[in-house]
């Protein structure tokens, strides 16, 4: 939408008539909207009126374009909706050893729980417009590998991007807590959220499980806790295959104990079904920003009519300004 900031500007308009009218009579006829310094010499008469013409509606467009720039015209753009109250959610996924047991299943294709989670994961951060979203890679320690951002698409590349063993096979859920409790605190306040997801017990880490709850408490984290593993899985031997429990090392009731004293909840995924669950009731748990506020991008237009009007003037003083050269090189070359 075009509008006029300062439309006051315009009371500006007949100022140049009511300089004439205060002028002398002499000075009148002699210089109103006259060029004086455009040579209009010119033993034609009608070509002397056309020059005039021509320099009267010269001065006029200036004028005209000189209070179009005053009046400060702009363009708004079409609104765009911002976040109200967006969320700062960490993701904390476990790269330990045993994330690579293939107990999942994908279109009927068996895979492992960290391709599970890749694969779920992508479509929950998709969704999650308006709010920062920051990954943590854990196993033998903890470190960040995005932080907070509203760049979903980076987030999800670089989640793609992991894999299992790039820092040990152990399993340091004390430190992943703990780092992203220390993040949190470098930002501005916001609803704090941390999904922790692992197959496992806490193995490794300078901090235990108990210390990273303390510090989430403390700071006012919500945790949700995913275990992640199937509960069945068949396993070929030499005497033939048989049923084992792929999970038997995951620690249920550390998880939920930290999931039910942040305020958060604990989920079981044995699925990729349950997986994608798990995170549709995180949607409806920690719903996403409302989008109430709009904003409109400005773009000023003032520089257009006043680049518009110097270049009248600039074309109006090329003749004199040609015509003054020609003679000063004239007078030099006869004095010479």
């Amino acid at each position: 939408m075009f509008e006029i900031v300062w439309p006051w500007a315009w009371l500006l308009l007949p100022l140049p008539i009511i300089v004439r009218k205060l002028s002398t009579p002499a000075q009148q006829k002699e210089h109103a909207l006259k060029v004086p310094f455009l040579p209009t010499q010119s033993n034609n008469v009608s070509q002397q009126k056309r020059a005039r013409k021509f320099q009267r509606f010269s001065m006029i467009l200036i004028w005209l374009l000189l209070l179009t720039g005053l009046s400060r015209p702009q363009w708004l753009g079409d609104p765009i909706s911002i976040p109200n109250e967006g969320r700062d959610l960490m993701v904390a996924v476990d790269l330990s050893g045993s994330m690579r047991i293939e107990d999942m299943e994908i279109n009927r294709r068996n895979v492992d729980r960290l391709v599970m989670i890749k694969y779920v994961m992508k479509d929950f951060i998709k969704r999650r417009v308006g709010d920062r979203i920051g990954l943590i890679l854990f196993a033998d320690t903890a470190y960040q590998q995005t932080p907070l951002t509203y760049d979903r698409e980076t987030v999800n590349a670089l989640l793609l991007d992991s894999e299992i063993g790039l820092v040990g096979d152990k399993t340091a859920i004390g430190d992943a807590i703990g780092l992203a409790v220390k993040r949190f605190e470098e930002k501005e306040e916001s609803n704090r959220v941390l999904i922790l997801l692992t197959d496992g017990q806490n193995t490794a880490g300078n901090l235990s499980p108990d210390e990273g709850l303390t510090l989430a408490k403390q700071k006012g984290v919500t945790v949700y806790t995913i275990g992640v593993g199937a509960d069945v899985m068949m396993q070929q031997t030499f005497f033939g295959q048989r049923q084992i429990n792929p999970s038997k090392e995951l620690d249920e009731a550390m998880l939920s104990r930290i999931a039910e004293e942040t305020g958060g909840l604990y989920f079981r995924a044995k699925n990729t079904e349950g997986l994608a669950q798990i995170y549709q009731a995180l949607d409806k748990l920690e719903p996403v920003a409302r989008e109430t506020q709009e904003m409109r991008p400005l773009r000023s237009l003032f520089h257009y009519p006043l680049t518009l009007a110097f270049g009248i003037a600039v074309l109006l003083l090329t003749p004199a300004l040609w015509s003054g050269f020609i003679s000063v090189m004239r007078y030099r070359l006869g004095k010479s």
